[in-house]
């Protein structure tokens, strides 16, 4: 949410401003941040490990217990609109007023006790009890990507196993037929913009779109569910009550929205991530190859070694300080996941992958009353993924470099992964 706020900020041309030398030692924008962050990560925590950014005005954190210690500080909250820069200049002021109202309402965006008595509303459907009955339906899809896959020589991995993978678990879990999935693809895509300042250039016309769409589909899919309830999460999420207080049109639009976005995003980048890093390391491959048994341990260090969420950020609630630097209330504090989790004085030897490194507390679930809600989901889904691509085409090769990243300073994985099945 902080890089769109800044780009609505900083209005001019945002590519030109990427390369300036006043952007100083944290460049999000920067495309070699974007093909590999982690030496810019390197050097903010051995120089300036809480930067006060001279462009951005605020506050860069880069080692593993600031980080952490932000993220589950309630003095830092997720309600970007009590931002300084947010009440200057609304990012979201053109919107329509439902949709406004929509990400005001959104997990994302919301604090105790708001924020709590949405995920109690929720968390029943994400409970790891829950996500482990799907463990054979996520086998199946997983066997019937990889059946297709099997009929030709070679596989695109993003395109044929890491994006259809969760989008068909999502979906099947809102009760989505299959044949409106790839109108979820292109909600998912338009609603990007609200993280992704790059996109965010070519304007909100995308966002608005997939936002109206969705609320007009969904608001017939809530009708249908209370009339005559299924076995699926919307049902739940419109019959979910706690001490007779039930979601309103709007939470549940925003839930279903972050549901779909964040249930499919993070887990292909996840799965993509994984794949490259295998790729990458032969040792370790081989290693999972022998034993699978430690896909668990494995998965855990993956999203350590390479995350598919970078950054998260918050804004002071107070006056405070971090380290002896003073945050004024209502300033941005971004959390770097991506470098925390390469910090070494958490992570012994951070840069090397390995598959059976016993310290699986990383921050890219996040930390606090925010930990991702799908993470169990995220985990199981990528264990099943990766060990059944290993059993079933142990002889693949691919790249050890992806042609391109993801369009995001948030967001990281491959556009695309090209695999020989051998």
């Amino acid at each position: 949410m902080i890089f769109r706020i800044l780009a609505f900020l900083l209005r001019r041309p945002l590519l030109m401003r990427a390369i300036s030398p006043a952007m100083g030692l944290y460049n999000p924008f920067h495309p070699d941040a974007r093909i590999d962050p982690y030496p810019q990560y390197q050097r903010l925590r051995e120089k300036a490990p809480v930067y006060r950014h001279p462009r951005l005005g605020m506050l860069v954190l880069s080692r593993y217990d600031d980080v952490v210690s932000v993220l589950r500080d309630p003095r830092f909250i997720a309600n970007r609109t009590r931002s300084k820069a947010f009440q200057r200049n609304d990012p979201f002021s053109d919107l329509p007023p439902g949709m406004q109202e929509g990400i005001r309402k959104s997990l994302l965006m919301t604090d105790a006790p708001d924020h709590t008595r949405l995920r109690n509303l929720v968390n029943k459907a994400f409970t790891p009890r829950v996500v482990e009955r799907l463990r054979p339906r996520v086998q199946e899809v997983v066997d019937g990507l990889l059946d297709r896959a099997a009929s030709r020589s070679d596989m695109e991995l993003v395109r044929d196993l890491a994006y259809p993978l969760p989008v068909t678990v999502i979906a099947e879990l809102l009760g989505v037929p299959a044949e409106e999935r790839e109108r979820f693809k292109s909600w998912s895509v338009g609603l990007r913009v609200l993280v992704d300042p790059v996109a965010s250039i070519q304007g909100m016309d995308g966002a608005v779109r997939a936002y109206e769409e969705m609320s007009e589909y969904f608001s017939d899919v809530f009708a249908a569910r209370r009339a005559e309830p299924r076995d699926d999460l919307v049902s739940g999420l419109v019959a979910a009550e706690v001490d007779g207080d039930r979601l309103d049109e709007t939470e549940l639009l925003a839930l279903c929205a972050l549901i779909l976005g964040a249930g499919h995003e993070t887990t292909t980048n996840l799965i993509s991530n994984g794949v490259l890093a295998l790729l990458r390391n032969p040792g370790e491959r081989k290693r999972l190859a022998d034993d699978p048994s430690i896909i668990e341990s494995a998965v855990e260090e993956i999203l350590r070694f390479d995350s598919p969420v970078q950054a998260t950020d918050r804004v002071a609630s107070e006056d405070c300080e971090i380290h002896g630097e003073r945050v004024e209330k209502g300033s941005f504090v971004v959390t770097l996941l991506g470098a925390a989790n390469r910090d070494p004085a958490r992570f012994p030897e951070p840069d090397r992958l390995d598959l059976t490194r016993d310290d699986g507390r990383h921050v890219s679930f996040g930390q606090g009353a925010h930990f991702c809600l799908g993470a169990h989901l995220a985990r199981v889904e990528a264990q099943i993924a990766l060990t059944s691509l290993l059993a079933r085409f142990p002889e693949f090769t691919g790249p050890t470099e992806a042609k391109a990243w993801v369009g995001s300073t948030v967001l990281r994985g491959p556009t695309e992964l090209p695999l020989r099945l051998g």
